[in-house]
């Protein structure tokens, strides 16, 4: 049973306005308020089968991208005046149809009477940061300017990742379409020019009998090879949160890619700060939340022991040395900033910085492994090639 309040999983059977019929999976708090749902979207509820609470649980997680979309549309309605249960409604309208759902439920909880903040949290959708700044919103008075800023905290993530994933992805796809071709060869072209070769002569290259030798047992077992090949990616699949923090950790230890990622951290930790200390959240608060969204070890240590040292009574220009892992002209301007009174803006500033700077090394790096991933495929496909070639250059001497 799920607990009160919580949407539950559907699936519906439902009529659409030309006369069909239509299944769909939604959450809604009951049935009542589904069929609500889907009067809006003109589709009239004929049938619903309450699912388990893990079925579906995944629906209403929201992507940055589309989180992007939905505050950019409220700060631009709520700017102009609009009341929020019009503003969500309105925003139900316009954004993507993953989105769509869970826009209509947290407008139904509005408009029943619930903050949004609050609606956020039960929709289980949001991070702790987005909540965070949504309540100091609410608490100021001004969520069209919360909802702006972190539509651009959204936007410098999104970019961020597209270029974390383009340092992971590249390299993988390079190596996966070489491992590839070099299956292909083993298992289509090596055992028939190897049988050739043994026709003319039995005298081989070591280097070559061994390849042979791999190139038959890949043959001769391919449904095994396969097996393995197939069982190995299903386990990744299921296991990619912790592939991929194995990959993130391993990029933290790469010369040149700890640079990027390092750089890409500072930049997510002070776009974070930037979107809840300009909604009015105290900086030991924000620096709470905002360590906890970043992952590298070493730098979400040195923050926490900044908060603590900041909560017993220290001062951030005095502390803000002990992070190493920011540059020390970042740490020197946030010095300068303190002292001024306007940290809001030096961090804000530095989000757009890293950002930048984070682009830039992630371009420079993209140059360099481009010539080597070439180098690689090289070694990769050419220590085939060279087990077929060699005894070829050789064998006209062993003819004469």
């Amino acid at each position: 049973m799920s607990r009160a309040g919580s949407p539950s999983s559907f699936l519906f059977l439902a009529a659409t306005p030309k006369g069909g019929r239509t299944l769909g999976l939604r959450q809604a708090r009951s049935e009542r308020a589904l069929a609500e749902v889907l009067r809006r979207d003109r589709l009239v509820l004929l049938r619903t089968w309450r699912l388990p609470v893990w079925v579906g649980a995944r629906e209403g997680s929201l992507a940055l991208k589309d989180q992007a979309e939905l505050n950019t549309q409220l700060a631009l309605l709520l700017k102009r005046g609009v009341p929020l249960v019009e503003a969500l409604e309105v925003t139900a309208s316009v954004v993507s149809s993953r989105t769509r759902p869970l826009v209509q439920r947290l407008r139904d909880e509005v408009a029943g009477g619930a903050s949004f903040s609050d609606a956020c949290r039960r929709a289980r959708a949001f991070d702790t940061v987005t909540i965070a700044v949504y309540q100091a919103a609410e608490r100021t008075g001004d969520l069209a300017g919360a909802a702006a800023q972190l539509s651009r905290t959204a936007r410098r993530q999104v970019a961020l990742r597209g270029k974390a994933l383009t340092l992971m992805l590249y390299p993988a796809i390079v190596l996966a379409i070489s491992l590839v071709v070099v299956g292909l060869m083993l298992v289509m072209v090596v055992p028939s020019i190897g049988n050739a070769l043994l026709q003319m002569t039995d005298d081989l290259p070591a280097y070559t009998k061994l390849i042979m030798g791999f190139s038959e047992f890949v043959r001769a077992n391919a449904a095994i090879v396969l097996a393995v090949v197939g069982a190995t990616l299903i386990v990744a699949l299921l296991a990619r949160r912790q592939v991929g923090a194995a990959v993130a950790r391993a990029m933290r230890r790469l010369p040149g890619v700890r640079t990027v990622a390092l750089t890409q951290e500072s930049a997510r930790f002070f776009a974070v700060m930037a979107a809840m200390t300009r909604s009015g959240v105290p900086l030991a608060d924000a620096l709470g939340v905002a360590t906890e969204a970043i992952a590298h070890p070493v730098m979400r240590r040195q923050l926490r022991t900044l908060r603590t040292r900041l909560i017993e009574g220290g001062v951030l220009r005095s502390l803000i040395d002990g992070v190493e892992t920011l540059p020390l002209a970042t740490r020197r301007l946030l010095m300068a900033a303190e002292r001024a009174g306007d940290l809001e803006t030096a961090f804000d500033t530095l989000a757009d910085d890293l950002a930048d700077e984070a682009e830039r090394r992630s371009t420079r790096l993209l140059s360099v492994l481009q010539p080597a991933l070439i180098v690689a495929m090289f070694v990769i496909i050419g220590s085939i090639l060279m087990a077929v070639m060699l005894p070829l250059l050789t064998l006209p001497s062993k003819v004469i």
